[in-house]
């Protein structure tokens, strides 16, 4: 078992600074009943599949490529993270909440996220495939070249994303609000912007024949000029 401290204040146990695998957690979970914190471990590749962690807060913790397979993940909150690679597929992370973490190409391949938020992470990669996503948000984040296929963004502010090369096939952005970020080169197929204002989000790279999908979208003079530009017409 790992060495420990408790907060009784917070009403939380904390572990603190050690390198943890699955053994170490189901003790943990089995010995206290309040929720646990974890603070500056170590659980890179480690196998947490299937384990009820719900409640849990992982600050500055190493989980590059820990299996979270199927386990319970609901209300948990994660603050300066560094996880790439780490598996979510088919976990639930109702509520959860990510914060400064780094994230890149993780899966979470039908994960239920339904109230999850990720506020200033990277997501350079990941693949949300099939998820459940009612209310799942995402502020100040890097979604480069992330699997984001049919996922809801509608009525959303969505705040300085960058969706460069991301896949947005089917995404539905219908009266969305982008404040700013990217649509560079991303791939738009099938995806619906009625009514979405896009006039601060980088819309280079978008082919002609993309550009029907912004019917009934807001633009500005100067993303108009650049769509133009695709039919081979000087704007003077």
């Amino acid at each position: 078992m790992p060495n420990n401290s408790t907060t009784p204040a917070a009403g939380i146990h904390t572990v603190a600074g050690v390198t943890l695998a699955r053994e170490d957690v189901q003790q943990l979970l089995a010995a206290h009943r309040q929720p646990l914190r974890f603070e500056d471990c170590d659980f890179e590749g480690a196998d947490l599949s299937r384990l009820d962690l719900r409640g849990v807060e992982f600050h500055r913790c190493t989980i590059a490529e820990t299996s979270f397979f199927g386990a319970t993940l609901t209300q948990s909150r994660w603050l300066r993270c560094r996880g790439r690679q780490a598996d979510f597929a088919s976990a639930d992370l109702v509520d959860a909440a990510f914060q400064s973490s780094d994230l890149n190409n993780t899966t979470w391949r039908r994960a239920r996220l339904a109230s999850a938020s990720f506020n200033g992470c990277k997501l350079t990669g990941a693949n949300f495939e099939d998820c459940s996503a009612l209310g799942l948000s995402f502020v100040e984040t890097l979604l480069i070249g992330a699997y984001l296929r049919g996922l809801s963004f509608r009525k959303a502010t969505l705040q300085e994303l960058d969706f460069s090369d991301a896949d947005l096939a089917g995404a539905d952005f219908r009266e969305a609000t982008f404040a700013g970020g990217s649509l560079k080169d991303a791939n738009l197929k099938g995806a619906r912007f009625d009514g979405a204002d896009l006039r601060l989000v980088d819309l280079s790279g978008v082919r002609l024949v993309d550009a029907g999908l912004f019917k009934g979208a807001t633009i500005s003079h100067q993303q108009a000029a650049v769509l133009v530009t695709e039919l081979g017409l000087r704007v003077l």
